[in-house]
């Protein structure tokens, strides 16, 4: 999101708030400018960053996220492996290790005790992977029909790392590389949706990223950003990115990674793979001689292997993000402007 000044003024959308300011598009950037930062805003919070750092509490970040997928459980993953993922890989962009997830329930009255208990098996199987704990929670039942089913907050607490990644760091001739194919989640998410009784080949790739990020931060000194490309997808990504440096970003349609089936699914639907979720992928910017060793750290983990260059910053102050097309066009990228795929996160 677009860090702005706080300024105190009326929203220019209605008065009523939208599934659409949820997307993670113009809309919520907007509700994040007229409504949360006139009234909450301060030096941290101003930086709209995946995880908070407090300089003055030992480096610690802290992250929280809501999770209201649905359906609860789809190709690749569920609700369980989602809202722990999602937050450790938003610490982990931000170059802390995760230290222990605070973990908030809210439970439709009727709920089949064997979902909770599938859903909380998850979400200790993903904590293990990501050698996190869960060490605090909370537990809230609503009454039927004013739930669905189960919604999860995770709050999440890391040890900051000595890593600078910040969009101030990003300069002309940077690279920028995606860690592997791009809008699984979004589209195995609403095909299941959808399609329920379809069977697909697209899967989510919900994963913990932490320890392929340690790695990468570890033994590449040329990373400035990361970001994992969630709600807005790698157009959202690198349009903020833009935006935020005031710098001119190519991407390139002909490099960007994408499954075949997942294309198919998009095509079917009419969206672009750009502004679809991603739930195991980072978006990386690298100095230029560093670039070859970041692709080769992160291909040595499971969940990189298929990582590769997408784009490069340059030297035009303009905060324009362009796409460079594979019938050789060019086209502006900007943030989704409300919510094109609800509730896949």
């Amino acid at each position: 999101m677009t860090a702005a000044s706080p300024s105190r003024k009326t929203s220019s959308t209605g008065s009523r708030i939208s599934l659409a300011h949820g997307g993670g598009g113009q809309l919520t950037d907007e509700l994040f400018v007229s409504a949360i930062l006139p009234r909450l805003g301060n030096s941290v919070l101003n930086d709209l960053l995946d995880s908070a750092q407090f300089a003055g509490a030992g480096r610690l970040a802290m992250t929280i996220d809501s999770y209201i997928v649905q359906p609860l459980k789809f190709p690749g993953g569920d609700i369980g492996r989602l809202c722990i993922s999602g937050t450790v890989n938003d610490l982990a962009v931000c170059g802390a290790r995760p230290l222990g997830i605070a973990l908030s329930l809210i439970l439709t009255e009727g709920l089949d005790r064997q979902v909770l208990e599938d859903v909380l098996d998850s979400i200790a199987a993903t904590a293990n992977l990501a050698d996190v704990k869960v060490v605090t929670g909370d537990t809230k039942v609503v009454g039927h029909g004013h739930g669905d089913g189960i919604y999860i907050t995770t709050a999440g607490v890391g040890a900051a790392g000595p890593y600078v990644l910040h969009p101030s760091q990003v300069r002309p001739g940077d690279v920028l590389i995606i860690s592997g194919p791009i809008a699984d989640h979004g589209m195995a998410v609403m095909l299941a949706r959808q399609m329920p009784h379809v069977k697909s080949a697209v899967r989510s790739d919900v994963a913990p990223l932490n320890h392929m990020i340690a790695d990468l931060l570890e033994g590449v000194p040329g990373v400035v950003f990361l970001r994992d490309p969630t709600r807005g997808g790698l157009a959202g990504v690198a349009a903020d990115l833009a935006a935020r440096t005031g710098l001119h970003i190519t991407l390139n349609e002909t490099d960007i990674p994408v499954r075949p089936q997942t294309l198919h699914a998009a095509d079917m639907l009419g969206i672009d793979p750009l502004d679809v979720a991603n739930e195991g992928k980072i978006v990386v910017v690298v100095r230029p001689d560093s670039a070859a060793q970041a692709l080769e750290a992160l291909r040595e983990d499971k969940h990189g292997k298929e990582a590769c260059i997408v784009g490069s910053v340059g030297v035009d102050e303009d905060g324009i993000c362009e796409l460079r097309t594979s019938m050789g066009g060019r086209r502006i990228l900007q943030k989704p402007y409300g919510e094109q795929l609800p509730r896949i996160c």
